[in-house]
């Protein structure tokens, strides 16, 4: 089994509902996700994939978060926007953009230097 793993980051705001503490009130971070693709075997080129197609992907996803007040997005109205709701977005929208023989194993999303959460099945 062979692993690919890319990084991209954007900045965001949100506040958390039904919590008790701090991070109710509105506040930003600048979150870092971090995807790892996994494929049984390489392409002829010796890859999985190449680095710049599963990177543009993930930039497509993030910029419509980058900037943005999380809360009023279509995909947080009804769940709050945690880093492990947004690790499980980013999951579900790069899931089946790929070839076949490439899956997303994990996305971990860090929305401290310090605190991450991830999403897999």
């Amino acid at each position: 089994m062979y692993e690919l793993v890319i990084q991209k980051s954007f900045a965001g705001a949100h506040k958390l509902r039904d919590y008790d503490g701090e991070c109710e009130k509105l506040h930003g971070h600048n979150w870092k996700v971090e995807v790892t693709f996994r494929s049984e075997k390489l392409n002829r080129s010796g890859m999985v994939i190449d680095f710049k197609i599963v990177k543009k992907k993930l930039e497509e996803i993030l910029s419509h978060l980058d900037h943005s007040y999380l809360n009023e997005l279509e995909e947080f109205c009804q769940e709050n926007p945690t880093t492990e709701n947004v690790s499980r977005m980013v999951y579900e929208n790069l899931n089946g953009k790929l070839p076949p023989e490439i899956s997303v194993a994990k996305v971990r999303t860090w929305e401290s230097e310090n605190c991450a959460a991830a999403y897999y099945v």
